[in-house]
């Protein structure tokens, strides 16, 4: 098994091209009143161009703690260590550590973050103009008329009907889906070479949300926009994702390919997250009488066990899972874990050790 910290390219067969984001011995703690947090431990991977990826993971994981620490977005009493360098056009930019004025430069323009709820991040006494013109004024300096005009252009390209008339609206006289896609619409601006998004379609209905998966997928072909999306929803992950990185504990426990993560998933963890999921039969019945539960809870982020956190709730953990942390390891070109087995059969995987 290949000991390695780097995620090859997944441009298989194409130009090798260098990552926009690589990441490197990340972690992020919290101060509080009854000690430090760990909520990211160590985190290593790469992020290409045109590339989505998807990451999922439990509540508490450190999925959306990640990425908030990479744009420099945490809380006060949060601390971020390691490397996260945005590559763009040739140079490398550290974002740990960045001052604010230097971030400020390159959030908004070279990468940007969707959150989950728009009415959180779009101002509601401000028109929808007014909010999207700032962006262009502040980021390539454009004038007022040259602003408006690109403003109109790319609402018109996250397909909202009647775009001229939305730009002078205030946000709470649009719908969910159509607040999404202004948050969209303005995230992509200044076509930015990274793009988080976070949760995005959770608060939608199910027909708004896979207008606004296609709309991403359709931006990542025009654009070559690399496109992380955080999500517990592993049906999204499986109709716009490329690749997936599985999260546990505040570490990496899985990164592959989408198709092997649902098709020969290698870490316990990621099996419990898919058998856990509800789905239908071909005739539309319920697959399990009842739905499988990972047992146990997820660990304390406060007081993590000495060896893997999983450990605790796998029925594969041997003495040496309980003592010491797993490495994240290639077994293959695409393929990773952080688990001590060396393999397990897709029956073992889904019906456990015998």
């Amino acid at each position: 098994m290949t000991n390695t910290n780097q995620i090859p390219n997944s441009n298989i067969g194409k130009e090798v091209v260098s990552p926009v984001l690589s990441v490197k011995d990340l972690t992020v703690s919290f101060r509080t009143n009854d000690g430090p947090v760990s909520a990211v431990n160590n985190m290593n991977f790469e992020i290409y161009p045109g590339d989505t990826v998807g990451v999922v993971g439990e509540s508490g994981s450190g999925k959306s703690q990640t990425f908030l620490a990479i744009m420099g977005l945490l809380a006060q009493n949060g601390e971020a260590t390691g490397s996260a360098i945005l590559n763009i056009e040739g140079k490398d930019h550290e974002l740990v550590g960045m001052d604010l004025n230097r971030l400020n430069k390159l959030r908004g323009s070279k990468m940007s973050m969707i959150f989950q709820d728009p009415m959180t991040s779009l101002n509601p006494y401000l028109k929808i103009s007014t909010q999207m013109c700032e962006v262009l004024r502040l980021h390539q300096g454009m004038g007022k008329a040259a602003a408006q005009q690109k403003a109109l252009k790319f609402l018109d390209l996250v397909r909202i009907p009647e775009a001229k008339a939305r730009l002078n609206q205030y946000p709470h006289e649009l719908s969910g889906g159509m607040r999404q896609r202004v948050m969209i619409a303005m995230s992509l601006l200044c076509e930015p070479a990274l793009l988080i998004a976070d949760e995005p379609t959770t608060a939608l209905d199910v027909t708004v949300q896979a207008q606004v998966l296609r709309l991403l997928h359709d931006l990542k072909t025009d654009f070559n926009t690399a496109i992380v999306l955080i999500t517990h929803d592993l049906g999204v992950v499986a109709g716009v994702c490329d690749r997936v990185q599985v999260m546990y504990g505040g570490r990496l426990a899985e990164i592959a390919r989408v198709d092997d993560i649902f098709y020969n998933p290698q870490h316990p963890y990621t099996r419990g997250l898919l058998e856990s999921t509800p789905r239908l039969n071909a005739d539309g019945s319920s697959k399990h009488a009842d739905l499988p539960t990972i047992k146990g809870q997820p660990p304390n982020l406060q007081n993590l066990p000495a060896g893997c956190a999983f450990a605790p709730r796998c029925d594969h953990a041997t003495e040496h899972c309980q003592k010491e942390i797993p490495t994240l390891r290639y077994f293959n070109e695409n393929h990773a874990k952080a688990c001590f087995a060396e393999g397990f059969s897709q029956s073992t995987l889904l019906h456990g050790a015998d």
